[in-house]
């Protein structure tokens, strides 16, 4: 293991098994790629995360979390001030109903006022205690939280890559998958093919999220929702709109 990959981002130097740590970030600052030995939940109080592995991307609004079990490479860019809580947890202590996996959490309004009860915890405290049972109920909060759909799975294919870097940067969202195929120059059942094999998605579906991704990053730095309607390629707010219902249960201008 190289010795730049396990880094101190806050965590506590004492022998707690389980600590929360306070970070504010400027729009724009980056975390270079690293790795904790602790299992790590990502919570942004204000403002948008992205987070980035060899697995794909995750985009994390406000008043969501990423988790990240232990080990796993990963770095982090800020939209917007961000201000971060963040979990450190003994591997020992992972239940065994959290993913192995990377992946955004819903945070109910409970696990969020624990905490950040729980950044106020400054020692490892005796189990009986009411900080010890703040930080034990967290615990089962969190086990009951909901994976949601915030995730960008990579392409791996080489045809594919100058292409989905473009679209990493939010650029060519509204292109068809014919229109990937002619630059391609390959038939697009071939690209439709690469896709499902590289992300279990097919090319709308993969599309789709990444417009959702970049929308979310324009709506957090204030851009109204017709600029990001046509921003991510869609011809009308109001078809956007429509989407973005269908996967938050609200309107992007509600969000």
């Amino acid at each position: 293991m190289r010795k730049t990959d396990i880094v101190d981002h806050g965590v506590p130097k004492d022998a707690r098994s389980v600590a929360a740590v306070a970070l504010d970030f400027d729009d724009g600052h980056r975390v270079a790629s690293h790795r904790h030995q602790q299992a790590q939940l990502l919570y942004a109080t204000q403002g948008v995360l992205v987070v980035g592995s060899a697995e794909g991307h995750w985009l994390v609004p406000g008043n969501r979390g990423l988790w990240i079990p232990p080990g796993v490479e990963h770095w982090t860019r800020m939209v917007g001030a961000v201000r971060v809580r963040t979990l450190y947890i003994d591997p020992a202590l992972v239940s065994a109903r959290l993913p192995g996996h990377c992946c955004v959490l819903g945070v109910s309004p409970l696990l969020r006022e624990l905490i950040l009860a729980a950044v106020g915890i400054r020692t490892a405290p005796p189990a009986d205690s009411r900080d010890g049972r703040v930080m034990a109920l967290m615990l089962d909060e969190l086990d009951q939280q909901q994976v949601l759909p915030l995730h960008l799975p990579h392409l791996r294919h080489e045809a594919l890559q100058p292409l989905s870097e473009r679209v990493l940067q939010g650029q060519g969202l509204e292109l068809e998958l014919g229109d990937w195929a002619g630059q391609l120059g390959v038939n697009p059942k071939t690209v439709q093919r690469w896709f499902i094999h590289d992300t279990g998605m097919t090319f709308g579906k993969w599309r789709q999220q990444a417009r959702l991704l970049t929308a979310l990053q324009r709506l957090a730095l204030g851009h109204s929702v017709l600029e990001v309607a046509l921003e991510v390629g869609y011809n009308t707010p109001s078809a956007f709109s429509a989407m973005f219902r269908r996967q938050f249960g609200v309107s992007p201008s509600e969000w």
